[in-house]
């Protein structure tokens, strides 16, 4: 007992012609395959079905972190097209600090591949007899990290400031919180905003909306200035004939050209 007999010898030549003949029969298989002996077939380029399930590609790519998740959307349309939702993306942007919800769209996609902490925000309105100390220490940072966060170099520019934007310190601020998203005009940034006092202020946000507004139609026109190389009165002229459409101004411009050539006029 325990010990190699005639018996289990005797059986073990009789598997090993099969088990040699299967693995000669498999790596046959292999070769012709993948087109060449030794190759190692790669699942993509199998009929592994499930790698092009949506259902199953969904229910994985919910669990990946976000920069797998950024690797997995470059390798192939179909996966690209599942990995490109906006749910997941929002899943993976509120894992790694447990938020409750991340309300608002981003300006550019690229916006939920960083999750640092440096990406979040608190927003503090600006009463009379704040400074950037007093907020360094009510919220426990660095003054130059205020600054930097918000755009600022001096520290008399508070004082044209409806809020400041804080760098958080306490990770554990954001755990079951609500953040916004928004493009700060003045910071000149686009962060994940929490509100320490609850819902954002809508006049405040309404304010913000125009600010920013303003500054997109002043970058359009600008824009159209240098396109069509005309003056300000100019471009803002077929901005608004065109309903701010920029194409159909430059269309509408060219169009009006080449009815003063062919007149005579220019």
């Amino acid at each position: 007992m325990g010990c190699w007999g005639d018996e289990e010898e005797d059986f073990l030549k009789q598997l090993m012609p099969n088990l040699s003949e299967n693995l000669t029969l498999g790596s046959i298989s292999q070769a012709s395959t993948s087109g060449e002996s030794g190759a190692v077939i790669s699942p993509m380029n199998s009929h592994f079905s499930a790698l092009a399930c949506q259902d199953v590609l969904r229910n994985i790519f919910e669990r990946l972190p976000v920069p797998d998740l950024a690797r997995a959307s470059c390798v192939c349309r179909a996966w690209n097209l599942v990995a490109s939702d906006r749910e997941i993306h929002v899943r993976a942007f509120k894992a790694p600090w447990r938020l409750k919800d991340v309300v608002g769209i981003p300006s550019s996609g690229s916006f939920w591949r960083d999750t640092s902490l440096g990406k979040f925000a608190i927003s503090h309105r600006l009463v009379r007899g704040d400074s950037f100390a007093s907020l360094a220490v009510k919220y426990n940072v660095q003054v130059m990290d205020i600054k930097r966060l918000n755009n600022m170099m001096s520290d008399h520019g508070i004082y044209s400031r409806e809020r400041l934007l804080i760098p958080i310190s306490k990770p554990d601020m954001l755990i079951n919180a609500i953040c916004y998203i928004e493009l700060d005009p003045c910071a000149k940034r686009e962060v994940a905003v929490l509100y320490l006092e609850g819902e954002p202020d809508k006049k405040f946000n309404s304010l913000l909306n125009k600010v920013t507004s303003e500054q997109g139609r002043r970058r359009l026109v600008d824009s159209l200035k240098r396109s069509m190389q005309v003056d300000d009165g100019t471009a803002q002229y077929y901005l608004s004939i065109t309903n701010g459409d920029p194409r159909a101004a430059i269309s509408e411009f060219s169009e009006d050209l080449r009815w003063e050539r062919h007149a005579g006029l220019s």
